[in-house]
């Protein structure tokens, strides 16, 4: 997809990955950025192209006005998330919850809201940042891993459905990343900026499944090969 002159979305725009992204598709030569947080605040320093705007991705409402204010999308990256930690067995429900409203139905609410709006504008794109631990899950993690592992479903029925309206859907699978999402988890991190440029670089280059990082590359290729194993290895 060619990004010069495009119009992008990015939720959780406020910090870590979600601000890189915002930075990296500026980069790439977007014309505009619509940097969304439920609490609006300046992206990307003082570029005139970032517009920062409110959105809680768990409100519908809230959803609903963003659409209204951003009529000319192009580009929409599904990066807001939160994390719980919790066994499958013994982690709070509430929280499980949480994550799944925010991290699988958050997404979706939003891609829904924003499908006639990239129809409309097409050629488009939708990016949805997922996680290695979509694909098997890490068991300290496990509302997380179902949670993006929802998302990860609904990106495959997504990618086959607007298809043929000229919008692409693109699904990131980061390893561990060095945000405030993980602080204090002692894993392998990827820099935030890293993965930035090579989802994008990855969406620019018209790809459908990105691994983002070295450590994601290698797990992905262990789980194209033989998903059990790869279940296995995260484990432990």
């Amino acid at each position: 997809m060619n990004l010069s002159g495009s119009v992008a979305l990015v939720t959780g725009a406020n910090r870590g990955l979600g601000a890189r992204l915002v930075a990296e598709l500026l980069r790439a030569g977007a014309a505009k950025v619509y940097a969304t947080s439920r609490i609006p605040a300046a992206a990307a320093g003082d570029d005139r192209r970032v517009q920062p705007l409110r959105l809680d991705v768990t409100d519908p409402a809230s959803v609903a006005a963003a659409t209204a204010a951003a009529p000319d999308v192009t580009v929409l990256v599904n990066n807001a998330g939160v994390l719980a930690f919790g066994s499958a067995l013994t982690g709070d429900l509430a929280a499980f919850e949480r994550d799944l409203d925010t991290n699988y139905l958050g997404t979706l609410r939003v891609t829904r809201a924003f499908a006639p709006v990239l129809e409309r504008n097409a050629p488009a794109a939708v990016v949805n940042i997922l996680t290695l631990i979509a694909l098997a899950p890490a068991g300290p993690m496990a509302g997380y891993s179902a949670s993006k592992a929802a998302a990860h479903s609904i990106t495959q029925a997504l990618r086959a459905e607007l298809r043929d309206r000229g919008i692409t859907v693109l699904g990131a699978y980061p390893g561990g990343i060095d945000t405030d999402m993980l602080a204090g988890v002692q894993v392998p991190k990827a820099p935030p900026e890293v993965v930035a440029v090579r989802v994008i670089a990855g969406l620019a280059a018209g790809q459908t499944v990105v691994f983002p990082d070295d450590a994601s590359a290698s797990a992905g290729s262990v789980y194209l090969s033989d998903p059990v194993q790869l279940e296995k290895l995260l484990a432990g």
